[in-house]
């Protein structure tokens, strides 16, 4: 197969973020923002989504999360959104596929652990990093677009609402790095008021940022209370 090299430039193939990164300290109103995201199915890992009415999914296991991602095939793909909720507890989740991916080395076939971070040495970690995004790989199948919700220390982040590092999301060792390295977007919710914000502002020594040209270096009001009381929600500030 010979390859033909472009002689003009092509114009953008894509608008919206494939892969949207978005983390908070607890409590900040993440849960809610997703709920008001039309065509978005929220995948629950910690029990936090009893509160708001969403299209929803309760995942308490590995098993279950594979489950549900072969029934949304099933379906021919239903949903245009699919969020994780959160990141953080999927990367615990995916411990049992990190055990069986070490038990298939010739090093880990008589190991009778129940966490492979205990194996000297740090060597435990690559085995997790791998079950992590083998899992990652098939949940970006299940949907157009994936939200991903993570939580941060709450030590890291400034009340101020200022950007915090996107190294700084409350997962284990390179995952942290490798995962907004692959992301379309990363950004940073807040509360100012009645309005829950994401900030995809960068600066130097800041990994927080976006691809996409209508998010670059923005803050975005994605959710906010009007006088009457009611949450309204400005999704399409983020998906054009």
């Amino acid at each position: 197969m010979s390859i033909v090299l472009p002689t003009t430039k092509e114009k953008p193939t894509r608008f919206n973020p494939k892969r949207l990164i978005i983390y908070s300290k607890p409590k900040t109103g993440k849960t809610t923002a997703f709920s008001g995201l039309e065509g978005n199915l929220l995948m629950d890992l910690e029990n936090g989504s009893d509160y708001v009415e969403a299209m929803k999914i309760k995942i308490s296991s590995l098993k279950e999360l594979l489950d549900a991602g072969k029934a949304i095939k099933e379906a021919n793909n239903p949903y245009k959104y699919v969020t994780i909720d959160t990141v953080t507890a999927l990367e615990d989740m995916v411990m049992p596929l990190a055990i069986k991916l070490y038990k298939e080395t010739s090093m880990g076939k008589n190991y009778d652990g129940d966490n492979v971070l205990s194996l000297p040495n740090g060597a435990g970690y690559l085995y997790l990093r791998q079950a992590f995004f083998q899992v990652l790989d098939f949940i970006d199948t299940l949907a157009p677009h994936i939200i991903l919700s993570g939580h941060i220390k709450d030590k890291q982040v400034d009340d101020k609402g200022e950007m915090v590092m996107a190294s700084n999301i409350d997962l284990t060792g390179k995952i942290k790095s490798l995962i907004c390295a692959n992301a379309d977007a990363i950004g940073y919710m807040f509360r100012k008021g009645d309005k829950t914000i994401i900030s995809f502002k960068t600066s130097e020594g800041v990994t927080c940022g976006a691809r996409p040209e209508h998010l670059r270096n923005e803050e975005i009001v994605v959710s906010e209370m009007n006088n009457k009381g009611e949450m309204k929600f400005h999704w399409d500030k983020i998906y054009m």
